[in-house]
């Protein structure tokens, strides 16, 4: 707000009013739109010689530039909180994700005070801020109604949050929220209703909305879809579009994306393709079965990016109708990593399950193949398909140490200042270095203390020079980590050591000190081709030394390489929370409570009663759901007869009662008695009404990780659906008076 500068006498006789006006941005300031797509490959898009076509990421690289050389942290969150804050990802309490946090700063997911946003710093400039999908950086045990929302988009400098606080949602049964309200769609799968087409539409009608009311007020859209990430939710309509087009198998498709990348002048003369790793087997060696499932979940993956770039292409049309669509700047970053292999050796349609540890065989996928990007799948590709859509690179996604997990493509347009070039530009640069390149496109200076808060310094370097020289050098020196897998960058020498594997959540190999460090020289070997290790153990020698200060330096320390095992590691309960509780009570409408938020359902004995009222067989609805199509449980009245359905990966356990429950008071009651000695053990259930058993079941396994990307609830079923039983969010038709979960 400007300083006042009239003058205030005893009345307004003897005064001088003068508006004071809030702050105003720099003239010429541009809109700003950044683009992240999520887990995509350098070689999957057209755009960079891939076999996916994405006419209108083309279109945007025609206009604009292409960057060969662009790099991010190898998994979503981490890589999200470079972006937004210009700092090292550990530097923001963002060294994994948080469903992983542990309790040291650095892996906290709670994103520091003293490293604010790029969202905080435009809008205390002048800028409207928006921000759309994917938020991976409020740390979900703080997303319930009671906060705290200062880590939420709004409590991070954004006016504006449409969508899911979570990695990855279901695209036809999002958890949304609308700042940090909950919020349901308004029409459902069945109705056509798709997350990816609701965001776009919202922000298209928000930006027109803006520049309407206020024309000369610039904009920063941060537009992150859930796409490409898993699951897979696509019709068929864009699905069958690709019906044989990968039938090659993906070595056969790694040299042909090759071979593009060269003509393209994608990648540099002399690049050599990596060959096929030992974790990936021969295309040829598979059988029919194998080929059948693996290539229909590629066609639904590429279905699905397809229907992807059409709906961002229209969000790109509606910024060229802009009253000063030339003075836009549109930042384009193709994956926050590189493809993804947790989809396992073969694939699956519950990823979820394969987040706990637990591979989906291939005939249970063939049994349920026409599920295939619907709304009762959860699909990811197999790992021979990860490694395909890195070409030409080794590894995969949360591989921090080799390009395969880090490099992904970006394009930049802004029509008042750039001038279309086919050559890529090939400087080496960092996610941590779009903050710096933003403030200075907007002449504001990055503030010494945000909020009254002093800040840490940004990581990153403007590359806003590389929009005119094609010629610009980026970033001498940059580290990289995740989950123990890490590698250093410095003046075109890079040093990796891969230690996890992606697709194998249940291992943690621990024994840092006896990784294999392998040395490479860039400038020579652009896709990590040629080895140096052996012939230049001093060079490597010298690498490792620098990892391990520039290490200590943003934060990196301790090295954990637990899997599933960290998901099970205790969170911070809910603010104001009781601690020494193990009685959770709750009323009708407590819903969208994420999962560490919840009661701890999993891995021990619990007691849910519900107190009801009812009036008999004509009552419905869900007394409790918590989880969705993955896994998850609910409790739920059909025709007044009491349900409960454990859904352990698509398979269900059901306890059902023989009569309806009396009209007027009644109490319904879940026993669960764990039986295991370690995580996801067996499980004796037990319903019960009005404290007489109605009926009872036995578990050989429960789930012992996550239910996996839905929420907790009482009086209905928000987001996706437990059990096809019902359709959502079927809202109890009694009255709840209350229920109460007694852990043991």
């Amino acid at each position: 707000m400007s300083k006042f500068e009239g003058k205030i006498g005893k009345t307004y006789k003897e005064s001088e009013p003068d508006w004071q006006e809030p702050v105003e941005a720099p003239e010429g300031a541009p809109n700003i739109v950044v683009i992240l797509l999520d887990d995509v490959g350098f070689g999957q898009t057209s755009t960079f010689g891939g076999l996916i076509p994405t006419p209108h990421l083309d279109k945007l690289a025609s206009e604009g530039l292409r960057y060969n050389r662009f790099h991010t942290t190898a998994i979503c969150g981490p890589s999200r909180a470079a972006l937004l804050t210009g700092r090292n990802h550990h530097d923001t309490g963002n060294g994994f994700l948080m469903e992983w946090a542990t309790g040291f700063p650095n892996y906290s997911t709670m994103i520091q005070r003293d490293t604010a946003t790029i969202g905080e710093i435009l809008k205390d400039n002048g800028y409207a801020t928006w921000w759309y999908g994917k938020n991976h950086n409020t740390p979900d045990w703080e997303t319930t109604v009671a906060g705290p929302f200062d880590r939420w988009p709004t409590g991070m400098g954004f006016d504006y949050f449409y969508g899911f606080n979570a990695g990855e949602t279901h695209q036809f049964y999002p958890v949304l929220f609308e700042n940090t309200v909950p919020v349901e769609p308004e029409t459902s799968p069945a109705e056509g209703y798709h997350f990816m087409t609701d965001m776009t539409d919202r922000a298209i009608a928000r930006m027109k909305f803006s520049k309407s009311v206020a024309p000369n007020k610039p904009f920063f859209m941060y537009f992150a879809p859930g796409a490409m990430h898993a699951p897979h939710h696509v019709t068929a309509e864009w699905r069958d579009k690709f019906k044989g087009k990968f039938d090659m198998g993906w070595e056969k498709y790694r040299e042909i994306v090759f071979k593009q990348q060269q003509e393209m002048g994608i990648i540099p003369p002399g690049t050599k393709l990596t060959p096929r790793p030992e974790w990936v087997p021969a295309w040829d060696t598979l059988n029919e079965d194998q080929k059948t499932v693996y290539t229909a979940l590629f066609e639904n993956f590429a279905g699905y990016f397809a229907f992807t770039d059409h709906e961002v292409g229209r969000l790109l049309d509606a910024v060229k109708e802009l009253p000063d669509a030339d003075n836009t700047l549109v930042i384009y970053i193709v994956g926050d990593n590189g493809a993804s292999s947790e989809g396992g050796p073969d694939g699956t349609l519950n990823e979820i399950k394969g987040l706990n540890g637990i591979n989906t065989s291939i005939e249970e996928i063939i049994e349920n193949l026409d599920k295939l990007g619907g709304p009762e799948s959860e699909p990811h590709y197999p790992v021979g398909w990860a490694w395909a859509g890195n070409t030409p690179f080794q590894w995969v996604k949360q591989v921090a140490s080799h390009l395969g997990g880090s490099r992904n493509p970006m394009v930049v347009s802004w029509p008042a200042k750039i001038k279309h070039d086919d050559n890529p530009r090939d400087a080496f640069l960092h996610l941590v270095d779009v903050v710096p390149t933003i403030l200075e496109a907007a002449h504001i200076p990055m503030p010494q203390t945000v909020n009254g808060i002093e800040q840490k310094p940004l990581a990153g370097k403007s590359f806003l020079a590389s929009f005119t020289d094609p010629g610009f050098k980026g970033r001498n020196e940059q580290y990289f980590e995740i989950l123990s897998n890490r590698s250093i960058y410095q003046d075109g020498w890079k040093a990796n050591a891969q230690h996890t594997l992606p697709w194998r959540q249940d291992l943690a190999p621990g024994n840092w000190d006896q990784d294999n460090w392998e040395l490479y020289r860039l400038e020579e070997d652009f896709s990590e081709a040629n080895d140096l290790a052996d012939s230049m153990p001093d060079k490597l020698a010298a690498m490792k030394a620098r990892f391990d200060e520039v290490a200590e330096q943003y934060h990196v320390y301790p090295l954990d390489d637990r899997g599933s095992a960290r998901l099970a590691v205790a969170k911070p309960p809910v603010p104001g929370a009781d601690p020494d509780s193990s009685t959770y009570t709750y009323s009708d409408g407590a819903v969208r409570i994420a999962e560490p938020a919840a009661p701890p359902m999993k891995n021990r004995s619990w007691t849910l009663t519900a107190d009801l009222d009812t009036q008999g067989e004509k009552t419905n609805g869900v007394i409790m759901g918590f989880g969705g199509v993955a896994a998850g449980i609910v409790l739920y009245v059909e025709d007044g007869i009491p349900v409960f359905d454990y859904n352990y990966f698509e398979h269900h356990t059901v306890l059902k009662g023989n009569k309806p429950l009396p009209a007027g008071k009644a109490t319904v009651e879940v026993d669960f008695d764990f039986q295991g000695d370690k995580p996801g053990g067996p499980a004796d259930l037990t319903l019960k009404v009005d404290g007489e058993q109605i009926a009872e079941g036995k578990m050989e396994a429960t789930v012992g990780g996550r239910f996996g990307i839905d929420t907790f609830g009482i009086g209905e079923d928000t987001g996706q659906p437990v059990t096809t039983g019902y359709k959502p969010p079927f809202k109890f038709t009694g009255e709840i008076e209350k229920v109460s979960v007694d852990i043991k």
